[in-house]
């Protein structure tokens, strides 16, 4: 990410909220682990763990990066009234060393959009397949992922805008190495797997058909081998979801829920790795919080972008066809803020 980002630059302290009993709100938990677990969880989690200690504000804005540049000049897409679009980048340090992609540099890994509707009735998060093939501005059809290493993330973003025809008003990134200081922070994460398999790596974990408690380093292989499964990408996107889930439950366990020890190294270990917008400021992620106190874990809704199989481009590039029929419907109800609808309309993963 270098080359992309401006110094830190000094926010404002927050005045602390006097303390008063609060009933337990999982969600906002959840939402932390989702909208978060590959992009902007620290700073969710200062939300919830501010209520323990005042401090965590003061560690985001400390450890976090700007984004100086995060969107891209010129016209675009007018935003959904009341709604919020938060584009999640999970980036890979590794990115260098492998050439898979046909183009070295930085590379976008994983890219998740998180819609949070005008009612604050739920959060949806969608996964799109690294690997989608789609017009990137200025550059042509390549993979979605080529956009972060021609463009960065103005790039990026404006490569996902033009995809989906709606306004992206935040964005996020992670370093992915950031996963395992996060994991390890919780005493490990549970994930469920629908298969055994090996990680891919030097050092190789097994992995079982059925729930997994991983450290930090088992989650980080995890996450990124897609070379083990015969789809790919398609099992390693719904291993991300499931490892999500168990940042979730890691961070609705009483366990960490009552120890601001333990919600401290959380967001130490991964405000490190962790850059924004200059607008996702930790007032921000407070406001987005609040308005969202009375959703649930249940009320997070997870899939992918809709695909039409596979192809090769004519420089032997393996790529994920776009349904362009199930993109445009989908386009629809973004900009409409009626995806719950969408989702019961469509079979998703």
């Amino acid at each position: 990410m270098s080359g992309r980002r401006s110094a830190r630059p000094r926010r404002s302290a927050r005045p602390r909220r006097s303390a008063r009993p609060r009933r337990r709100r999982p969600f906002l938990v959840a939402l932390v682990a989702t909208v978060g677990s590959l992009v902007g969880i620290a700073g969710v989690i200062a939300v919830i763990a501010s209520i323990f200690i005042g401090g965590l504000a003061r560690s985001y804005d400390r450890e976090t990066e700007t984004i100086a540049d995060a969107f891209p000049g010129g016209a675009r897409p007018v935003a959904t009234a009341g709604a919020e679009n938060i584009l999640l980048i999970g980036s890979d340090s590794r990115a260098g060393s492998d050439v898979d992609d046909g183009f070295r540099g930085e590379r976008a890994d994983t890219l998740i959009l998180a819609h949070v509707p005008a009612d604050r009735k739920a959060v949806y998060l969608m996964s799109i397949m690294r690997d989608s093939w789609v017009d990137v501005p200025g550059h042509g059809t390549a993979k979605i992922n080529a956009a972060s290493a021609w463009g960065g993330v103005p790039l990026t973003v404006q490569t996902v805008e033009q995809l989906l025809d709606i306004r992206v008003d935040h964005v996020a990134e992670i370093d992915f190495a950031g996963f395992t200081g996060m994991t390890d922070a919780l005493g490990g994460v549970t994930v469920d797997s629908p298969q055994a398999f090996t990680t891919s790596g030097i050092e190789k974990h097994r992995i079982v058909a059925g729930p997994n408690h991983l450290d930090g380093e088992e989650a980080l292989a995890f996450v990124r081998t897609r070379y083990a499964f015969a789809d790919a990408d398609h099992t390693r996107v719904r291993n991300q979801q499931a490892f999500m889930r168990g940042i979730v439950d890691g961070l609705l366990s009483k366990d960490t829920a009552t120890d601001p020890g333990r919600i401290q190294d959380f967001v130490s270990a991964t405000s490190k790795y962790l850059a924004v917008d200059p607008g996702l400021t930790f007032r921000t992620l407070v406001d987005l919080g609040w308005s969202l106190r009375d959703v649930r874990a249940d009320d997070l809704h997870t899939f992918t972008m809709p695909t039409a199989g596979g192809g090769t481009s004519p420089d032997g590039q393996s790529y994920v066809a776009v349904n362009a029929g199930a993109v445009q419907t989908l386009s629809a109800s973004l900009r409409s803020d009626d995806l719950g609808r969408w989702l019961a309309q469509n079979p998703h993963d």
